[in-house]
């Protein structure tokens, strides 16, 4: 092998196979445990990732249920101000929305009153404002999810700029998949934004994803980074939901929803827990 003036590596070393079969073995004898785990992605506990952020601001999880049979999907919304913080949530049709706890104590309804959840046919829409509606009427004239999205930005309430987050799930003739987005700025940089969408065919059963507006407080606060979290899906519709409520900041939760899709029919059950009573 000609020599290229670098320092040998174990590759130009070992140019016999057999002395490289051997180096191989000693590799994988010594190597550290976690090497794999270096490497690659890890299955993240959604209940810690919920409990060490002490305000992830709104949040969706989407993803299928550890016995195979159920669509999961969960949306939760926190707030800081009064004005965040005097919401419920109230079913709509198939869907749900926000509505004031205390409408005499309602200041500014832009970007906290909306439908959180529509269903158009066979596809359950999920987001954290007003382009849930967005989506369900441009959907319904045949344009795509991501499409329908790019009429869309992030919020306007600089200097945080909130991202959109969003998701959608269709469930038909025993088929299911699902595909999320986030629309944010450019770093803070409001004359850019950056749009982001994953989709997920054949979802693994106990497994989901979690993509959520803020990545902790923060004044402004900090933008979600990255693909949307792989996390896991435990239980059944009230052990999920009992995990998410009680792992979320109670000082700063307000309301959650989630929602079991049975794949094989399309039946759904809902549970919504709000802090305001």
């Amino acid at each position: 092998m000609e020599y290229n003036g670098n320092k040998p590596t174990v590759w130009a070393m070992c140019s016999d196979g057999g002395l490289f079969f051997i180096l191989w073995k000693v590799f994988c004898m010594f190597r550290p445990q976690n090497y794999r785990r270096n490497v690659s992605m890890e299955i993240m506990s959604l209940a810690e990732q919920l409990s060490k952020n002490p305000y992830p601001g709104r949040g969706i999880v989407i993803g299928k249920s550890e016995d195979d049979k159920y669509a999961v999907t969960a949306y939760f919304i926190m707030g800081r101000s009064a004005n965040s913080r005097n919401r419920v949530f109230v079913e709509d049709g198939e869907g749900i929305r926000t509505q004031a706890f205390d409408p005499a104590k309602l200041e500014d309804p832009s970007l906290i009153i909306y439908a959180p959840v529509r269903v158009l046919g066979n596809k359950t829409i999920v987001t954290n404002g007003d382009q849930t509606d967005t989506v369900y009427e441009l959907m319904d004239r045949q344009q795509t999810f991501e499409q329908s999205l790019r009429t869309r930005e992030f919020e306007p309430d600089g200097p945080n700029f909130t991202p959109r987050i969003s998701g959608i799930m269709h469930v038909e003739n025993g088929m299911y998949n699902y595909a999320m987005s986030i629309l944010k700025s450019n770093n803070g940089d409001s004359d850019s934004c950056n749009r982001y969408t994953f989709a997920y065919e054949n979802p693994k059963k106990g497994q989901g994803r979690f993509i959520h507006t803020y990545m902790g407080d923060g004044n402004p606060l900090p933008s979600f980074e990255g693909e949307p979290e792989w996390v896991n899906i435990e239980g059944d519709i009230d052990t999920f939901t009992n995990m998410i409520w009680e792992n979320l900041n109670e000082e700063n939760k307000v309301s959650l929803f989630v929602r079991y899709i049975e794949i094989s029919t399309g039946k759904y059950e809902t549970r919504i827990v709000n802090k305001n009573q």
